[in-house]
């Protein structure tokens, strides 16, 4: 794999350099590299590496360019186009999906046929299938401005139909399984003694936030990036703007999922009483403990960032005490929504308060409710016509 680097001399001029592999010594069995210096440009490094390439009598060498060596170059393109949660989402489908099985593949070898058959497998085993065309189309293209070849061959593959995978079953909690899942949590927040000054603080803390996931139908992401200026007491509404996000290494607050992920919410006046409660209860022991600048609406008791993985492990245990099943973090999401299309909402309020970009993403994730909201529509329709 070529590498191009861009390195400074001691008089300060800025030039460019690459590294690569050219052959193997079928004698010694060594591989034989290359690294050249000196290049104004990163263009005519990439020009004098072709050059390099070229055996005596002009043809291109054989197998020089694998698939895997391009998307490295082209990932390191990507990664500064995208956000790093989308582009760590990228390369672990790569890795998983795609570079074990056809990392390999010489680009200077791939034809049309084998494209083709490479998209045939992918849609018989991934539902993404599309996903992963689009990665090394890109990749391919890159490949194209590189010179290395001449015409990306999966631009003209046909896509196969799209094979239906079973989906997976949503978790969420029924109206009544709700109502006994925060009758949980509401009685450990009284059982806890005032003295006990850290339990008090987390049982009011899950009452708040297990609360505000399940009226209010948020990602945990943008729950755990709210700020208390996000909340408006007076108009009742919460302002939905960031969200946290996983990085390599840590955490993240960074934009919304999507630009229709950016929304301002009703609350409800329950829910309004729970988060008034749990603001005096943290600023209480924060300030006790010497932290006098309150970022978040959720933090643990030293001001610490809380995260979802934290969130998960607390809303298991309270599941556990209360014998319901997990549903993690995201499933209170989808009881909002099950909950307020049981309730008679029309599809579309719902899409806007969940800052969907699409009403058939909507539809698409709660077909599994379609047979209680026809039967709500026929009731409805039957007791105007009776009236």
């Amino acid at each position: 794999m070529a590498t191009f680097k861009q390195y400074t001399k001691k008089n300060g001029d800025k030039l460019w350099m690459f590294s690569t592999y050219l052959k193997t010594d079928y004698v010694t069995g060594k591989q034989i590299n290359a690294t050249r210096r000196g290049f104004k440009t990163k263009k005519e490094a990439q020009a004098a590496l072709n050059q390099l390439l070229l055996n005596p009598d002009g043809t291109v060498q054989q197998s020089v360019t694998t698939l895997e060596e391009v998307y490295y170059l082209w990932f390191e393109v990507y990664k500064t186009t995208v956000k790093e949660t989308t582009y760590m989402q990228t390369d672990n489908r790569m890795k998983k999906y795609v570079l074990p099985t056809f990392g390999t593949i010489k680009l200077e070898r791939l034809d049309l046929k084998t494209a083709q058959k490479m998209v045939n497998d992918w849609s018989k085993k991934f539902g993404m299938y599309t996903k992963l065309l689009l990665y090394v189309s890109k990749v391919c293209d890159h490949a194209v401005t590189l010179d290395i070849i001449d015409s990306n061959p999966f631009k003209k593959v046909t896509k196969p139909k799209q094979i239906t995978f079973k989906k997976h079953s949503l978790k969420y909690y029924s109206k009544e399984q709700l109502e006994l899942f925060m009758r949980i949590v509401n009685q450990r927040v009284s059982l806890v003694s005032d003295q006990a000054l850290i339990q008090k603080y987390y049982a009011e803390f899950d009452a708040a936030i297990f609360r505000l996931l399940a009226y209010t139908g948020m990602r945990i992401g943008e729950a755990l990036a709210l700020n208390w200026d996000d909340i408006s007491f007076e108009d009742k509404t919460v302002d939905i703007n960031k969200n946290l996000s996983q990085t390599k290494g840590s955490y993240v607050v960074s934009t919304t999922k999507t630009r229709s992920s950016n929304r301002i919410i009703t609350l409800d006046n329950r829910t309004l009483y729970t988060l008034k409660k749990w603001r005096l209860r943290q600023r209480e022991l924060l300030l006790a403990n010497g932290v006098t600048q309150i970022n978040f609406i959720f933090t643990g008791y030293v001001g610490e960032m809380v995260y979802r993985t934290d969130v998960y492990q607390r809303s298991k245990r309270l599941a556990d005490k209360a014998g319901l099943h997990n549903i993690g973090c995201h499933g209170f999401r989808h009881t909002h929504a099950t909950i307020l299309f049981e309730a008679g909402i029309s599809p579309k309020e719902i899409q806007n308060r969940l800052g969907h970009s699409d009403i058939s993403m909507t539809l698409d994730i709660y077909t599994h409710l379609s047979k209680k909201t026809e039967q709500l529509t026929v009731d409805k329709l039957m007791k105007y016509m009776e009236n």
